[in-house]
């Protein structure tokens, strides 16, 4: 069977879509294509890249010239199954269902719930936009053939809509950041955070968190979104702990979580993250940290109640924030045995190798 990845918006070395679910489908004997903008045109992995040219700097020109050269070259390619990876492609997931397609729509957040939290929208254009939006993508999603969801809370969503729908989470995989042969004294007194940098995501709470310790510092690793919101945390006074590392790449990430003694993801309790499943969440634990999360349910019940792997804060108090940072500096027994304990929980249930198993699951039913 030929499958054809296509997106309009990620990286062709994205996580989920290339390195977790492209190179697993290979890796079972699948012919897997990725179309993909701004890519090589090669073998990587054994997934066949396909290139196309991207539009930057304009979201209405990526919307309309990038999506149609994704769809002209993917359906050049002629592929069994098509999956694709970004809402902007809904409409081409439907010509490619009237063309006798099989199509699968990864749906990687809960897009209306996102809509409302989009600072570039007009606060008074959002929930309209919003319900436009869910109901387009509703009547969308019972064409397809398949919807593979991020988060259970997600496939749900589409359950109820009579979707054939799977949660595919974005576990880490089990080998990938694996820490050994380096003992709890060796590191460094500090946090990490990787990933978007943005205000929602507790930018500033974390960098005021810091100047409330007593000399601890945080290894940032990732883009910020908004010039402007590092110019407002770069004047906190906690910034001069902050060790700003910029984009990394997996091994670069590595390296941080081997220096780190916790691992910070104090997003916001915006309507699209408090059922969320941040994949650096579990990828703390794997790298054998104590990670520190925002106090949201499905999170405590995770990290504290079923793992003990971590402690939970409100993530608007920086105080919090801080009194979780140093607890863990000045407890290395407890706060190792909370990394050890995050670990088994990814080797048990927490990683990519059970959910590739479902993937794999639902190419067999549309075969």
């Amino acid at each position: 069977m030929k499958i054809c990845h296509l997106t309009s918006v990620h990286p062709y070395n994205d996580t989920r879509i290339f390195i977790k679910e492209c190179r697993s489908l290979a890796a079972s004997g699948y012919e897997v294509h990725l179309v993909v903008p701004d890519a090589p045109d090669a073998v990587i992995g054994g997934v066949q890249l396909h290139g196309v040219a991207k539009e930057s700097g304009n979201r209405f020109k990526r919307m309309t010239k990038t999506v149609e050269r994704v769809f002209n070259k993917g359906l050049a390619i002629d592929a069994d199954v098509y999956h694709f990876h970004d809402p902007e492609l809904i409409p081409v997931g439907l010509k490619l269902k009237k063309a006798g397609k099989k199509v699968v729509y990864d749906v990687h957040e809960d897009v209306p719930r996102q809509i409302l939290t989009k600072k570039w929208l007009p606060g008074y254009l959002r929930k309209g936009i919003s319900a436009a939006f869910e109901q387009f993508e509703n009547r969308a999603a019972r064409k397809f053939d398949a919807i593979l969801a991020a988060t259970p809370h997600i496939r749900d969503r589409f359950l109820a809509l009579g979707c054939k729908a799977q949660d595919i989470n974005n576990y880490p995989i089990l080998e990938e950041l694996r820490i050994d042969n380096v003992s709890w004294e060796e590191k460094e007194n500090a946090a990490c955070y990787v990933g978007g940098i943005t205000a929602i995501r507790g930018i500033r709470e974390m960098v005021e968190a810091l100047h409330l310790t007593e000399n601890v510092s945080m290894l940032l690793a990732g883009k910020f979104v908004a010039a402007s919101e590092k110019e407002t945390v770069a004047a906190l006074p906690g910034w001069s702990r902050v060790h700003e590392l910029g984009y990394l790449n997996r091994e670069g990430v590595r390296e941080i979580y081997r220096k780190s003694k916790a691992g910070l993801v104090v997003l916001h309790p915006t309507v699209n993250y408090i059922d969320a499943l941040p994949v650096k969440m579990f990828e703390y634990m794997a790298a054998g940290l104590p990670v520190i999360a925002s106090d949201f349910p499905l999170w405590k019940g995770i990290i504290v109640e079923k793992g003990g792997c971590g402690l939970c804060v409100d993530p608007l108090d920086p105080q919090q924030i801080a009194s979780a940072i140093q607890w863990l500096v000045d407890h290395p027994a407890e706060a190792r045995q909370m990394g050890e304990n995050g670990r088994r929980a990814v080797e048990t249930e927490y990683n990519w190798e059970r959910e590739n198993e479902k993937l794999l699951a639902v190419y067999e039913s549309l075969a």
